[in-house]
């Protein structure tokens, strides 16, 4: 916030506030010792407002002035509708799972969330591991011999194997919140080549570390909640986040599932995952961020 000067009364600077919030300049007034003190937001707008704020000083009675304080209450009303609107279209924040059912599950998200279900119909809940060979990552211990005669699919379709009720309900709940939330403002394509990065990077760490006998969206999940902690700290207006309490909650399930209390989890997949959108959600905020900093 820049000042842009004093007036000598509270009905000279309401006046004059008013008449920036017509031209498109948010501001605010407040007392000070030698007057009110006339505030602007944004940084950009400082050079327009020093001109109005020099021509309201030469010529405060103009009509012109007046004429704002009658059009304000009708802006007013119209960015307070606005708000309610968008407020409409955000996520609530507070709650770790948003919905059960989004109210918007973008196309991706649901053919993703559609796959899994599938796939754990086909494979029994991942029992029929001969059903699942065309989707793991390869059927060798070592190496990638399928994917290195031109098999890429199997880089990625492992997130779509899931060992149990409780795996999958979990992942396809925090898919359809996180998936949703993201696609629906940075849409579908982007979607798309963020989870397949994702995907590839964890499913790879992930096999290099412990074999090929892993499955899961958790890998992804842990991606789409870094990118979202990161836009939640250093963008804010993307309406992408996650609230803190839940991050901290993810993190100390990460910990945990890397202790003998919980066995049998893909730990490289969740933490390559992490790191990947974390990464991503840095460096997509920082234009935004630097922009906040001027």
């Amino acid at each position: 916030m820049r000042m842009i000067g004093h007036l000598p009364n509270e009905t000279s600077a309401g006046v004059f506030s008013d008449f920036l919030y017509v031209e498109g300049i948010t501001n605010l007034i407040e007392a000070e010792k030698d007057g009110w003190a006339i505030w602007i937001h944004s940084e950009d707008q400082l050079e327009k407002a020093k001109e109005l704020f020099l021509s309201y000083l030469g010529d405060p009675k103009d009509p012109k002035y007046q004429k704002s304080s009658q059009k304000i209450a009708e802006l007013i009303e119209h960015d307070q509708q606005e708000k309610r609107a968008a407020e409409k279209r955000t996520f609530n924040r507070k709650t770790i799972f948003r919905s059960i059912v989004p109210q918007r599950v973008g196309p991706l998200t649901f053919l993703m969330i559609f796959a899994c279900l599938g796939v754990a119909a086909w494979s029994r809940l991942g029992a029929d591991l001969d059903a699942l060979s065309v989707l793991l990552i390869t059927k060798y211990v070592r190496g990638l011999q399928e994917v290195a005669k031109g098999e890429l699919w199997r880089i990625v379709t492992p997130i779509f194997i899931h060992f149990g009720v409780l795996h999958l309900v979990f992942n396809m709940l925090w898919l359809a919140d996180l998936g949703s939330m993201i696609e629906t403002r940075k849409g579908t394509g982007w979607f798309a080549a963020l989870v397949f990065v994702v995907a590839g990077a964890s499913n790879l760490a992930q096999f290099y570390n412990g074999g090929p006998l892993f499955g899961g969206m958790s890998g992804v999940v842990y991606g789409l909640l870094g990118y979202a902690w990161m836009k939640g700290k250093f963008d804010p207006s993307s309406g992408i986040f996650v609230h803190p309490q839940t991050m901290t909650m993810m993190l100390i399930w990460l910990v945990l599932c890397m202790t003998p209390l919980i066995p049998h989890v893909a730990n490289t997949a969740h933490a390559v995952g992490l790191a990947v959108g974390v990464a991503w959600g840095f460096l997509a905020s920082l234009p935004a961020f630097r922009n906040q900093a001027r």
